[in-house]
């Protein structure tokens, strides 16, 4: 589905771009150009973001600590 009309990015280059290390909305903008013309796209690329950040997070915690 698309995203942002303006600069014809769907979900899929949204998330891939997640997936290659993108982790705020500067980045995907920089990278992909959401939200730099009308901005109505903004809340669908937060949602993604959020989603993605969710889904990282409990790698986050598999971290091994050595103990003291």
């Amino acid at each position: 589905m698309y995203v942002c009309i303006c600069r014809a990015v769907t979900e899929e280059d949204i998330r891939a771009t997640l997936d290659d290390g993108a982790c705020s909305m500067r980045e995907l903008r920089q990278r992909l150009g959401v939200c730099c013309g009308c901005c109505k796209c903004a809340p669908h690329v937060r949602k993604l973001l959020v989603e993605h950040r969710k889904l990282q997070a409990p790698s986050m915690n598999l971290i091994a600590v050595e103990p003291a």
